[in-house]
Parts: C-alpha cells; structure tokens; sequence
C-alpha cells in the first residue's frame, strides 16, 4: 500500500523536472514538504523496488541533433558487460542496453547514437566498432518520432 503522499511523489516525479540547480527541492517546495523528506521517500520507494528505475529521456531535436541511429550490435554474451561499458561511455551514446537475440535477428546489445547528421552517426559507430572489435552490426535511423510519453501513474495525485 502507498501513502497519499507516495503517490504525489511518484505523480511528481513523471513530468519534466525544474531546470534549477535543485530541482528535487523545487519539487518539494510544491509538495509542501521538506527537500530531505521528499528524498528520503524517493529513497524508500527505490530501496522497496516500487520505483525501479529512473531515467530521463532526451528530446534529440530539441538539444541540437539532427540525427539519430538505434545501433543493433552481436556481442558475445560473455563480453556483453564490458562492451557495453565501453559503448556507453561514448558522448554520442545516451541509451546503451542488452535485449535477447531471436530467430533472423541476431542483436543484443542496443546503442542510440546522435549525430549532426547521418554520416557523424556512422563515424561514431565505426569508432564504437573499432574500440570493441564487434564488427556486426546495423543501424536504424530514425525517420519520424511517432510517441515519446511515458506510462502516467497516480495522474490525480500529480494536482
């Protein structure tokens, strides 16, 4: 069971965060509570496995980029944690993740990679190439953003 006040926390923390210098205290401040309480809860709630994870998703063409790729890489399994470490650590990279491989799709680590063009997102992923030696791979550009939202809990709690 949640608290009302768990789940204006969980509504809270759904929507674009302040760009402040403390936008967990900004969001406090709206929540009349304090800036170590509504930590502390957001905490609790991770350490209870009722948040599980906690992310940001960039807007690429609001922050400059005009292209992106989703690279699909074959790794072997065990050389998919330090691979994907690596890959990950690239500027270009904002989304690194493992998925299983199926039947006519061999793929199972994830790269989304954003350039200023096409061509500088095939640069980085030939680099990315380079550094691993994983050379299969392909990469899916982004034609159209068709949804970018996220699941809404508690939408009433959020007011």
């Amino acid at each position: 069971m949640l608290t009302k006040l768990e789940k204006r926390i969980i509504a809270s923390i759904q929507e674009d965060l302040p760009v402040t210098e403390r936008p967990y205290a900004k969001i406090a401040e709206k929540l009349n509570i304090s800036e170590d309480t509504f930590l502390g809860k957001l905490k609790d709630l991770c350490d209870r496995g009722i948040i599980r994870r906690f992310g940001a998703t960039i807007r690429h063409q609001m922050s400059g980029f005009k292209a992106n790729a989703m690279a699909a890489w074959k790794v072997d399994e065990d050389r998919v944690d330090e691979v994907g470490q690596k890959m990950a650590s690239f500027k270009e990279v904002t989304h690194c993740y493992r998925r299983n491989p199926t039947d006519g799709w061999p793929y199972n680590l994830y790269t989304m990679i954003h350039g200023n063009d096409e061509e500088s997102c095939r640069r980085t992923a030939r680099k990315m190439s380079e550094e691993t030696s994983i050379d299969t791979y392909t990469l899916l550009f982004s034609r159209k953003e068709l949804k970018k939202t996220s699941m809404k809990y508690f939408p009433s709690e959020a007011a």
